[in-house]
């Protein structure tokens, strides 16, 4: 029975204790370093491999150059030697906040599954406005919904799609300008980020 218990947690539940125990890493670390952690960064940026191209040629560009934000960017400024998930953890809680780039290729990352696990628990742990999503493509929500809370933030988060912001470029980077501007307060204004109506890839009247 044991060797059956085992062997149905290791096949099945694997990733979902691996997922519990980032967390975790995520809840102590946010606990002994909540009084005394400084921001290095205005934003931490995860996104998957595939989609570098767009944030070394259009988001890099506009917010580090333009804007004058610091941007932490794992290919730049993990540091060697480190384990991997101490690094992200170091990136999102020592940024200001945590712009998520989002796409098909994203959501089948199991890297970046973990980073936007960690970005959420600090979420709603803080309950302070730490999350920007950044839609690359428009993707049905039926899609989103087993990727780690993914439905529920769009429900309660602004978001941005690119895809929609192909006609007014400069209102999409305005807006994501104005995000990274907003205090962290939760009380504090909500603004409406996304460039046109409704969920990414969701009719008006679902």
């Amino acid at each position: 029975m044991v060797v059956m218990a085992v062997s149905f947690t290791h096949h099945f539940l694997q990733w979902h204790l691996v997922y519990a125990y980032y967390l975790l890493l995520a809840f102590l670390y946010n606990t002994k370093h909540k009084d005394k952690r400084a921001h290095r960064y205005d934003a931490f940026v995860s996104y998957n491999a595939n989609d570098e191209h767009w944030v070394l040629g259009e988001l890099l560009p506009k917010l580090e150059d333009e804007q004058g934000w610091r941007l932490c960017l794992h290919h730049r400024d993990f540091q060697p030697g480190k384990p991997i998930m101490e690094n992200i953890t170091d990136a999102i809680y020592g940024s200001r906040k945590t712009i998520c780039v989002i796409s098909h290729d994203y959501l089948a990352s199991e890297w970046c599954s973990r980073e936007i696990q960690v970005a959420s628990f600090r979420l709603f742990d803080e309950q302070k406005d730490v999350l920007i999503l950044v839609f690359l493509e428009d993707i049905p929500m039926q899609q989103l919904s087993p990727y780690h809370r993914m439905r529920r933030l769009l429900k309660r988060q602004t978001y941005l799609s690119w895809s929609r912001a192909v006609a007014h470029p400069d209102l999409f980077w305005e807006k994501l300008r104005q995000a990274l501007e907003t205090r962290e307060d939760p009380a504090g204004e909500h603004l409406l980020l996304s460039v046109g109506d409704g969920i990414p890839g969701e009719r008006p009247d679902q």
